[in-house]
């Protein structure tokens, strides 16, 4: 019982310090009791089946807090959610077994070393693979404390991650010391070593808050929120209806001063969407054309999905979605940039949403669960991405924008590639209207202030119901737009050319955390068990 009641701690603990409505501060004492689980299963000698002890209780743990955390997936999907849930938490799991088997054959700074650098390696490899879900990354977690984290510019999330570990692993090793010597000035040690940890970072961020300024030039903004039900009426208006709703809100704030009007993701998506080679010649080009007429500075940056098809067997891709043997067509889930230029400039989404925009290792599934595909909320079809982020230079300026679909907004790596191609603005188009007025939009919107923090780069953010917003470069909101409301907003938002050190060096924690997880690993494995 005491076993499981620890094991329930930590769960609960890891949800109640989650964003938005957790307090992060939760998360540094949040492992320390599963941690002494672990250490107790280990040492009892005469318990049987330890492995799976350890195993249960703490698939127990990270259940509670999946579930509590990311439970809002039900509601595009039950079995989306329970496929996320279920599987992240049998992951997580897996970590504290191998913990588990190399603390019975190395000392305990090195196995608690080693499940530090595990799990960021975990966290980095939810950022790469195809089945790909970095929502419960430990950094994330003070997204609602940007005055926090300032140093994100720096190190990226991931020294969030490496701060809630190293505070638990401190209390961790201090607790089992008192309880072997009831020495009380252990503790104290202790508790001074963690407060100057978790306050130096504190105060050092707070510093740069306030020291800090983004460069003078701002650009004038727009982002729309129509706030159309993806489940009813998204598809079935047509895109000349769609197009005249998002031009009439535009008039709601545009002005000829106005760089940048952004539109949520895929906005415009009628029967299959449109016809992407034939794109520069389509009534939805020439819409969104004539409106930009209107306004000689404006850049119109517009959600849209794209097909495209191909009846050459030759020229299909692994992402190619087949009809029948003559027929296969790619769809893309777009961004078009469209100004007084006679083209439009186009980027593709490529992180996409598992089972959704796409078939995780098809090679492999494929063969044994056929064309299956999870629906987590939106059109459930093979998505085709491209390679490298485009920065979108805006008109009649110096200044580039990044255009960033929905879910590529998680990934901090992933969006300093935009920044390192020129982009001075991030304009995040999303959709989360499919999981309702839950957790899921709240989170996701707060998880953008991260990316400004890292980039210094300020965020315009049109979600379709909400909740669009304007983000400074340190992390704050400028101005929001309440969640199932339609309407507009505008803003003056600053626009930097410097470069971070993060955006620099990527994520560059994740990467030494490899190599000496594979070291420690080898060493621990490769020499003789310490009795």
């Amino acid at each position: 019982m005491k076993h499981f009641l620890l094991a329930l701690a930590t769960g609960l603990l890891l949800a109640l310090g989650w964003p938005t409505n957790g307090f992060p501060v939760l998360l540094f004492v949040a492992f320390i009791p599963l941690l002494y689980v672990v250490h107790d299963i280990k040492v009892h000698d005469t318990l049987k089946y330890k492995g799976w002890r350890v195993f249960g209780l703490s698939y127990l743990a990270f259940f509670i807090w999946n579930y509590i955390t990311t439970n809002w997936l039900q509601y595009a999907d039950i079995f989306g959610a329970c496929f996320a849930i279920l599987v992240n938490s049998l992951l997580m799991a897996f970590l504290i077994l191998i913990y588990q088997a190399v603390s019975k054959r190395t000392t305990i700074n090195k196995s608690l070393c080693f499940l530090i650098t595990l799990w960021i390696c975990f966290e980095k490899l939810h950022l790469n693979w195809e089945f790909s879900w970095p929502w419960l990354n430990l950094g994330n977690a003070f997204s609602e404390y940007p005055k926090w984290i300032q140093w994100y510019e720096y190190t990226g999330a991931f020294g969030g991650t490496l701060w809630v570990w190293l505070v638990n692993v401190i209390l961790f090793k201090a607790l089992l010391l008192f309880f072997k010597f009831s020495d009380k000035n252990i503790l104290k040690r202790a508790a001074l070593q963690t407060t100057a940890l978790i306050c130096i970072p504190i105060a050092i961020s707070i510093f740069r808050y306030y020291t800090y300024t983004p460069e003078t030039h701002t650009i004038e903004a727009v982002v729309l929120q129509p706030n159309i039900d993806p489940y009813s009426e998204k598809y079935n208006a047509t895109n000349k209806q769609v197009g005249n709703l998002l031009q009439h809100l535009a008039k709601e704030s545009i002005s000829e001063k106005t760089n940048l009007l952004v539109t949520p993701e895929t906005v415009l998506a009628e029967n299959y969407g449109v016809d992407l080679p034939s794109f520069n010649s389509s009534p939805e080009f020439f819409q969104a054309k004539a409106f930009v007429y209107n306004y000689p500075n404006l850049n119109y940056l517009l959600g849209l999905q794209f097909y495209e098809k191909h009846t050459n067997k030759a020229n299909i891709l692994p992402t190619s979605n087949q009809y029948n043997d003559h027929l296969w067509v790619d769809y893309f889930n777009s961004a078009a940039l469209i100004n007084s230029d006679k083209t439009a400039l186009i980027y593709h989404k490529s992180k996409l949403v598992v089972g959704v925009e796409n078939f995780p290792y098809q090679s492999v599934l494929k063969p044994l669960i056929g064309d299956a595909m999870l629906d987590l909320g939106g059109t459930v079809a093979m998505k085709t991405t491209q390679k490298e982020r485009s920065a979108f230079t805006l008109k009649n300026t110096n200044y580039k924008v990044a255009p960033v679909i929905c879910y590529e907004s998680v990934y901090g790596e992933f969006v300093t590639g935009y920044v390192r191609n020129g982009a001075n603005v991030l304009a995040i188009m999303t959709n989360d209207a499919w999981w309702g007025n839950t957790q899921g939009h709240k989170q996701h919107l707060s998880y953008a202030r991260i990316r400004a923090i890292e980039t210094r780069r300020s965020i315009a953010r049109s979600a379709n119901t909400g909740i669009s917003a304007f983000i400074n470069p340190k992390g704050e909101f400028i101005k929001t737009l309440a969640y199932n409301t339609q309407g507009s907003l505008k803003a003056s938002i600053p626009v930097n050319t410097n470069i971070t050190f993060y955006v620099k060096a990527g994520d560059y924690i994740a990467r030494i955390s490899m190599f000496l997880a594979l070291g420690l690993f080898l060493i621990t494995f490769f020499r003789k068990k310490r009795y």
